[in-house]
């Protein structure tokens, strides 16, 4: 523990490059609150690092006098952190590693200070039943994938979500109950930031039945600046990853625009048309969107969801010039979150088909109606 006088001076500068935080590894509690109370006072311990006496924690004959009240040799931290290496296992904790704890966690704060505004973006979150789980999104995962294209604009995020819900997905209400909900939340939350241009940007994260999450990227539009996040199971994370070489998707267009029109999009698993002619019967004009293998994880890149919206939108305009504005687009996806987000920020109310939205459900015996847009 110290026993020197650290002057005014050199405290308020490690307030600062350390942004009032414990700077012991994996900790960065805040200093300046108590997080159960949430009462304001001042928590911080400073710590040295070569002790400011010889015989002190991994103190030294001439550097302890020497650098007894030089910031390059102090720490802010909480109480747990300063005892932990001073009492409880110093030799823990020699002087390199806590050489290494603090130019790793002043150069964050140095990062993160230097930000200019356009890197910052406003989280958006939705969330709903899927069968009978509730996927709860969390702050720090989203965060961890944002950075450091983008920073969190505000904390906490917006969140839409219908937590806790005794409905489920294979109920009929639940279409109607879920879609207004959050056609609610959105006009609370969302619209009037849009309208006031307080957003400049959307970060977007989404975990819900497809048919839903096409209805928030419509709610969204393409209008505002967004990037649409994708949760991957290897590794499992929200980070976009690097796109594969040589990625393309398929389109298989209908031997007859004779029928009713239909989009397959056979992406995270193969939809066989058979099980879409069970559901309309067989006067349907099957339009496909696929890839050489449709798998769960197959989008690992931003670029590869950018090269979606391209081939859809081009896909959509053939199956307007074949079957005409008027007719009525069937909509069948076994697609990832962030593609189903995107297929409704693509769609333009003016200008495209109305669109019914299909979903797989085993408890229903497999595809039926969830909604038009």
């Amino acid at each position: 523990m110290s026993i020197s006088y650290i002057p005014e001076k050199t405290r308020m500068r490690l307030w600062g490059v350390a942004a009032g935080r414990c700077q012991y590894e994996g900790c960065n509690e805040p200093l300046w609150r108590d997080s159960l109370t949430q009462t304001e006072f001042n928590s911080a311990y400073i710590a040295h690092i070569i002790a400011d006496k010889p015989d002190g924690p991994r103190g030294d004959p001439i550097l302890s006098e020497q650098l007894k009240d030089h910031i390059s040799n102090l720490m802010l931290m909480c109480d747990v952190h300063h005892r932990l290496i001073d009492r409880e296992n110093v030799d823990g904790h020699p002087v390199e590693r806590l050489w290494a704890m603090k130019k790793k966690h002043e150069g964050r704060i140095e990062l993160l200070g230097s930000l200019m505004e356009e890197k910052r973006s406003h989280i958006l979150m939705y969330g709903a039943n899927v069968g009978e789980h509730f996927a709860p999104l969390s702050w720090e995962r989203v965060v961890s994938a944002m950075i450091p294209e983008w920073y969190p604009a505000e904390k906490p995020a917006i969140e839409l979500s219908l937590k806790n819900s005794s409905f489920q997905d294979h109920e009929k209400m639940y279409w109607q109950i879920e879609r207004e909900h959050l056609r609610r939340q959105f006009d609370q939350s969302v619209r009037p930031r849009l309208a006031s241009g307080e957003v400049g940007h959307f970060s977007i994260f989404g975990m819900a039945p497809q048919p839903l999450l096409v209805e928030f990227g419509r709610l969204l539009s393409d209008i505002p600046a967004a990037e649409v996040y994708q949760l991957h199971r290897e590794p499992p994370d929200w980070k976009w990853q690097e796109s594969p070489h040589d990625f393309n998707y398929i389109v298989n267009q209908p031997p007859s625009y004779a029928g009713v029109p239909v989009l397959n999009l056979s992406l995270s698993a193969s939809i066989d048309d058979s099980r879409i002619r069970k559901v309309l019967g067989e006067g349907v004009s099957i339009w496909t969107v696929t890839i050489d293998t449709p798998h769960n994880d197959f989008l690992q890149g931003i670029e590869q969801l950018r090269q979606f919206r391209q081939s859809l939108r081009r896909t959509m305009d053939e199956i307007k010039l074949a079957h005409g504005q008027e007719a009525l687009l069937h909509l069948f996806p076994a697609v990832p979150v962030s593609v189903a987000i995107e297929i409704g920020r693509l769609w333009m109310p003016k200008a495209d088909m109305a669109v019914r939205i299909y979903d797989q459900n085993k408890k229903n015996g497999g595809f039926s109606a969830a909604f038009d847009i």
